[in-house]
């Protein structure tokens, strides 16, 4: 692998640093450090299926029953957060069913809680610890 690279805990493996690597690498710590999501608790780079159409997730959080919590959508610092990206996530949503949907790109991060009628996600201004993800 030529060029800068950074270890990636949750794939096991050194990757490429490319400015979104850099992004994933900086929310996994958070999650980690910050909602303290146990590493083993989260997958990068996880694929899906929606339609006939393969995607892959940046980062997902399993909750302690071993089903996907929360999405994480990861761009680059210079990408801006708006309805595609959004709808990027949703659309892994549609497959996954999680309570949260996470989107950062570093300089900015949005975090959707799915409402308790199930009738959408509501922004919340935190990262919402493990332990809550999980109620």
């Amino acid at each position: 692998m030529s060029g800068k690279t950074v270890w990636d805990p949750l794939r096991k493996k050194e990757v490429a640093l490319t400015p979104e690597e850099g992004v994933r690498q900086w929310f996994i710590r958070l999650l980690n450090t910050s909602a303290m999501v146990p590493m083993h608790m989260m997958m990068s780079e996880a694929s899906l299926m929606f339609g006939n159409k393969k995607y892959r997730a940046d980062i997902l959080v399993y909750g302690r029953d071993a089903r996907p919590i929360a999405i994480v959508e990861c761009k680059r610092p210079e990408t801006g957060i708006g309805q595609e990206v959004l709808d990027q996530a949703i659309r892994y949503n549609m497959v996954l069913d999680v309570r949260y949907i996470m989107i950062t790109n570093g300089r900015h991060t949005y975090i959707g809680e799915r409402k308790p009628d199930g009738s959408g996600y509501s922004f919340i201004d935190r990262l919402p610890a493990f332990e809550e993800m999980n109620r």
